[in-house]
């Protein structure tokens, strides 16, 4: 998941929210805005595959945290996903599982490329 190139105020927070199609909105406090040179903006994606027709749930994680790698930190949340609660395989036992989320920028946020060094589960289970 790659939220892209993200502006912040100085002296408001807020949020960049990402849709499961990559498409971002701002919100929260106001203070985040996204800049004409947008970088990589995707959503995780996932082929499932198992057997025809089955149908299955899908689990996501509550958060977790990017890093710059130094001190700095940035919250992600509000995991989302296409399709949303369960899934159905196709006639050939596959099915593409896109993952977004919500993330937390603080007013004054260093500028850096965080990433997350621990993962993030995303699990399906047959129902």
């Amino acid at each position: 998941m790659n939220f892209g190139n993200v502006a912040v105020s100085a002296t408001t927070a807020g949020t960049a929210i990402m849709d499961p199609t990559g498409a971002r909105t701002a919100g929260g406090a106001g203070g985040v805005t996204f800049p004409a040179t947008t970088g990589v903006v995707s959503p995780a994606s996932f082929t499932v595959l198992g057997q025809p027709g089955y149908s299955y749930a899908i689990s996501l994680p509550s958060s977790c945290m990017l890093t710059d790698g130094a001190t700095n930190t940035m919250l992600v949340n509000n995991f989302i996903s296409d399709p949303a609660v369960s899934g159905a395989l196709d006639a050939t036992g596959s099915q593409v599982l896109r993952v977004s989320a919500t993330l937390n920028v603080a007013a004054g946020q260093a500028p850096g490329n965080y990433q997350n060094l621990g993962g993030v589960p995303v699990t399906v289970n047959y129902n």
